[in-house]
């Protein structure tokens, strides 16, 4: 994939966020719920003239961001190593927003859904895609398991990704028995990627340690 792609990619999910803006617009209230509790209940509410613009420029500006961080990332000229999976983040994470904003046009328009099942499989595509995307970085300050430990050796680099991969895949994986056990939401899908982000973090700077004294 090409930064062509990843742009074209990534304009076209922006367009339909707000196409999906547009033709909600009529029969959307005029605040709308934008955020809410574990049990699906609102509890933030916007203008809805400002909600149905907000997650598509959004999605804009992360594009933008994407787009610049190679050309100012120390370690820029690493990025292009892995290119096909950033270009991947990129897109997936603006899918994410696309998929939220379509999930809040949709409870305000009316329907009704239990919220558990709806973050789920966000969840389980976030840690999936980004277990793929980390055990393929290489050394940047933007992408992975930047810790000081990753960034000062890149073994340790190296080897922690290469773990934490398949921790953020797992995690992902499981946040998929959610959508059947929305009851155990936090359990299943919160828990598991909350220590695949954390356990990568203790291991590089035990390894750090280690490979510093050997």
């Amino acid at each position: 994939m090409s930064q062509k792609h990843r742009a074209l990619a990534g304009l076209g999910i922006v367009l339909i966020s707000a196409l999906a803006s547009v033709l909600a617009y009529p029969d959307l209230p005029n605040q709308m719920a934008i955020h809410f509790t574990a049990d699906g209940t609102p509890d933030d509410y916007m203008r809805k003239q400002l909600a149905v613009a907000l997650v598509p420029a959004l999605e804009l500006a992360i594009l933008g961001m994407y787009a610049v961080i190679p050309r100012i990332d120390p370690l820029g000229e690493n990025i292009a190593q892995f290119e096909t999976y950033y270009d991947l983040a990129a897109i997936v994470t603006v899918a994410i927003l696309a998929y939220v904003h379509g999930a809040v046009l949709g409870y305000n328009l009316g329907y009704r859904f239990e919220m558990a099942q709806v973050v789920a499989p966000m969840l389980a595509v976030v840690g999936i895609v980004f277990g793929f995307v980390v055990e393929n970085a290489k050394q940047n300050w933007f992408v992975g398991i930047r810790t000081p430990w990753t960034l000062s050796n890149e073994e340790v680099w190296t080897r922690t990704h290469e773990r934490s991969g398949i921790l953020f895949k797992v995690a992902g994986l499981i946040a998929l028995l959610a959508i059947p056990f929305p009851q155990y939401f936090e359990v299943l899908a919160i828990a598991p990627l909350a220590l695949a982000a954390l356990l990568p973090t203790v291991y590089s700077y035990v390894l750090y340690r280690r490979i510093s004294h050997a």
